[in-house]
C-alpha cells in the first residue's frame, strides 16, 4: 500500500465522519457543509456533534448542525483555514457557540506512516504479536492508552515487550473503521526512555500493513513525548480535527 493510497482512505473516511465528499480536502477553498455522521464513520464518534473542523493542510472543511451553521461559515471566513485550530482565534467560535449552549471540545492531530521510511527497530526485550485473544486480562489503567475497556470488542492486534515473561511496554490497535486502525502505546515508567514505545509502534505498523488495512495515529499536539513516539516510528502529520459539542456535555466530561 502506498503514501498516497493511504492518505486517500483516510480522507474518504473522514468524509464519512462528518458528511462531504473526499474530493472536499483537495482544494484551495474552505468547504462548509451540514453535518451528517454516515453509518460508516469511525466507531468512537458519538453524537451529539455540533461542529466538526478538519483539514489535510489544504484548506478547513467545517460541518456543523443547523443552529450554529451561520456562526461556523462566518468564522471560516474570518480566518486562515489553519489559523481556526488556532489559539486566540478559537476563543471568537467558542464565545458565539456557547451563547447557543455549545462548546469546543476536542482537538487532535493525526499521522499516517510514512512507507518509504519505516524503521526496522528492536529494543532489549522480547517481543511477541498479540491477538484480540490475548486481551482479556490486560484492560488495567496502566494500559489504558493502548485498550480501551468500553470498545475491548474493536481491539484487534497488538505487539508487546516482556521482561522475563513480565509485560512491560503494549502497542495495540482498535478496529475503528472498516479500512483505518488506530494504535495506541503504553510502556510501563521504569521501563521508558529504551526506545520500547518506537520499538513496539514500528513493528505493529508493519503488521497492520501487511493485513491490508491503514494504521494511524493520533495524539494531543502537546503530547509531545507521543508525537516523537510517532515521528520515530516512521509517522508524519496527516490531519487535524477540531470538535465542538453541547456544553452539558463538555462539561460532564471535566467533573
Amino acid at each position: 500500500m502506498t503514501n498516497r493510497e493511504m492518505m486517500e482512505i483516510a480522507m474518504h473516511q473522514s468524509a464519512e465522519d462528518i458528511g462531504c465528499c473526499a474530493e472536499d480536502f483537495k482544494t484551495d477553498k474552505n468547504v462548509v457543509l451540514a453535518f451528517k455522521l454516515g453509518k460508516n464513520a469511525r466507531k468512537y464518534y458519538k453524537e451529539p456533534i455540533t461542529c466538526n473542523f478538519v483539514s489535510y493542510g489544504n484548506n478547513v472543511v467545517a460541518a456543523s448542525i443547523s443552529e450554529t451553521l451561520d456562526i461556523v461559515s462566518e468564522y471560516v471566513k474570518k480566518f486562515e483555514f489553519y489559523g481556526c485550530f488556532e489559539t486566540p482565534n478559537f476563543h471568537w467560535l467558542n464565545e458565539r457557540l456557547m451563547e447557543k449552549g455549545h462548546k469546543i471540545c476536542f482537538m487532535a492531530e493525526y499521522y499516517l506512516p510514512d512507507v518509504s521510511r519505516l524503521p526496522d527497530l528492536s529494543c532489549a526485550y522480547e517481543t511477541r504479536i498479540l491477538k484480540q485473544e490475548d486481551f482479556g486480562e490486560l484492560y488495567l489503567p496502566k494500559w489504558s492508552n493502548a485498550l480501551c475497556k468500553e470498545r475491548r470488542h474493536l481491539d484487534v492486534l497488538g505487539v508487546g515487550a516482556y521482561d522475563k515473561n513480565r509485560l512491560i511496554g503494549l502497542a495495540a490497535c482498535s478496529a475503528d473503521c472498516e479500512a483505518m486502525w488506530q494504535i495506541g502505546v503504553d510502556v510501563l515508567p521504569e521501563y521508558r526512555r529504551q526506545g520500547i514505545a518506537c520499538a513496539l509502534t514500528s513493528a505493529l505498523t508493519k503488521e497492520i500493513i501487511a493485513r491490508d488495512k491503514v494504521p494511524f495515529y493520533c495524539t494531543a499536539w502537546s503530547n509531545i513525548r507521543s508525537v516523537r513516539n510517532a515521528v520515530k516510528s516512521g509517522f508524519v502529520p496527516a490531519w487535524v480535527e477540531m470538535t465542538a459539542k453541547p456544553a452539558a456535555v463538555v462539561d460532564r466530561m471535566n467533573l
